[in-house]
């Protein structure tokens, strides 16, 4: 009698060759997390005054930071619709359709209309393509994160899941570097608080059109990608779930609100490192404020004004780039650590420095009488904090996948890697401004918030498995 026994665990799909899945895996990220950032800086130094004129700087700021964390509320639902994708019909497709979505978006951010052009309607505008853009990184990093630990070797994939990871830093050099050099090719008037009429007119529109040759550039790759090895044995096995939701909600539950809270601080610390830090150094004194209003024969009411450190945007810019180098540099070493001691005992005691470094705010970041000291001492916070950085962020591209099954990992991993975007990138620049601002221009309040933040991390690892020696191939799910 001939073999009718299915034939596809020996059809089952090549594996991707270890430069497509760095690369694919690298880049897509690089290029959603280039498109954040140039939000990010653009939230702080052009949309206040050309979206949100309010008449106060705190307000406009305050409600810049509120439509960057609308992104966040969107990033949910993007992790159930791209994770119901990617779990049903498989990752490639769906980190296409995350990196079309986010690019779209950001390109037609460049080409919005001002208030001074249609009023409020540009901030609804703003608002709807950054919904967008929150909705595509939703179902980015987890797709991102499962392809390159989906294709790892035996033992290294905590050394794999931080390929996708390094496109934060890679990002960030590469939106900053070219608001830099915008910022440095057109003229623009001396003082740290102002902006040139060019820069605001059309120059900070540039970066959010280039991402239109960096996401051609990503799914060249991404459309040669195959499906891992991974995800065809769940899918031969009969694993796939029709709504992963619900299964990765009834099965997992405790698995979504542990990964919610292990990357709560990383969260916090991520955006305080890079948007509130880039407000609070760039915002001028009060002693320079004055100055400035006096220069310009207008009123200055230093019992409402909200101090920073008083550093010109180029200056504070080109520290955090510094400080980024080190994000990048500790993100690739944590991977061998975290596979050879494991990743909770490495995240155990990263968490513990972090909520030690909480503390330190007030330390680094106070203003001195002599600005190159204050300048060296915000420059060790900004390394020190970016390696803390590199750090928790570097192993959670192996450390939420692992806590799901094959069969609802990505809806798993990119609710709660998105749940904590809520929690942590939502509310952390709008707490921050906020905590700033109640302690008189100090970031004391800032930091015991951090630390706070720390506390609630350490707890959820504390209760969470070791996943260094999971089986990862095999753990398919059920398949009934």
């Amino acid at each position: 009698m001939p073999d009718t026994s299915p034939s596809f665990p020996q059809t089952a799909a090549p594996a991707n060759p270890r430069s497509r899945v760095i690369t694919a895996s690298l880049i897509g990220t690089t290029i959603e997390f280039y498109d954040f950032y140039v939000y990010a800086t653009a939230a702080v130094l052009v949309f206040p005054i050309l979206f949100f004129p309010t008449g106060n700087d705190t307000t406009a700021l305050l409600a810049s930071f509120g439509v960057f964390g609308a992104a966040m509320v969107a990033r949910p639902l993007g992790a159930v619709i791209f994770g119901h994708f990617g779990d049903r019909f498989g990752r490639k497709a769906t980190l296409v359709g995350s990196l079309l979505t986010m690019g779209i978006a950001t390109f037609l951010i460049g080409c919005l209309p001002t208030f001074n052009d249609i009023g409020w309607w540009a901030a609804l505008l703003l608002l709807v393509l950054r919904l967008a853009q929150g909705f595509a990184l939703g179902g980015e990093w987890s797709g991102a994160a499962l392809v390159a630990t989906e294709n790892a070797p035996a033992g290294k994939r905590a050394w794999y899941g931080t390929f996708p990871q390094l496109g934060a830093p890679l990002g960030f050099i590469i939106a900053n570097s070219i608001f830099l050099a915008i910022y440095f090719l057109l003229p623009h008037p001396d003082g740290p608080a102002q902006r040139s009429e060019e820069f605001l007119a059309w120059g900070w529109r540039v970066p959010f059109l280039f991402s239109a040759v960096m996401v051609i550039v990503g799914l060249w790759v991404r459309l040669r990608l195959v499906e891992s090895q991974t995800f065809v044995k769940a899918e031969s096995a009969g694993a796939i779930r029709k709504f992963p939701l619900g299964t990765v909600i009834r099965r997992h539950g405790k698995h979504l609100v542990l990964g919610t809270f292990i990357m709560l601080a990383t969260y916090v610390l991520f955006y305080l490192m890079t948007s509130f830090t880039l407000s609070y150094g760039t915002t001028a004194t009060t002693e320079g404020a004055r100055a400035a209003a006096e220069a310009a024969g207008t009123p200055f009411d230093a019992s409402s004004y909200v101090p920073g450190l008083g550093f010109g945007y180029t200056d504070f810019v080109i520290m955090q780039i510094i400080g980024v180098v080190f994000f990048g540099i500790f993100t690739m070493l944590s991977g061998p650590v975290a596979d050879a001691i494991g990743r909770r005992r490495l995240l155990l005691g990263v968490t513990a420095l972090i909520i030690v470094f909480g503390f330190t705010f007030t330390v680094f970041l106070s203003p001195e009488s002599d600005p190159k000291f204050t300048g060296a001492l915000v420059q060790a916070f900004l390394v020190f904090g970016f390696m803390l950085m590199g750090v928790t962020f570097g192993p959670m591209g192996a450390v939420l996948p692992e806590l799901f099954p094959t069969n609802v990992r990505y809806s798993g991993s990119a609710i709660s890697y998105n749940l904590s975007s809520i929690l942590g990138a939502a509310l952390a620049p709008l707490i921050a401004v906020a905590l700033w601002a109640a302690a008189d221009g100090s970031p004391v309040l800032v930091g015991l918030y951090l630390s706070a933040m720390g506390v609630l991390t350490f707890i959820a690892l504390v209760l969470s498995p070791e996943t260094k020696d999971l089986d990862y191939t095999d753990d398919v799910g059920a398949s009934h």
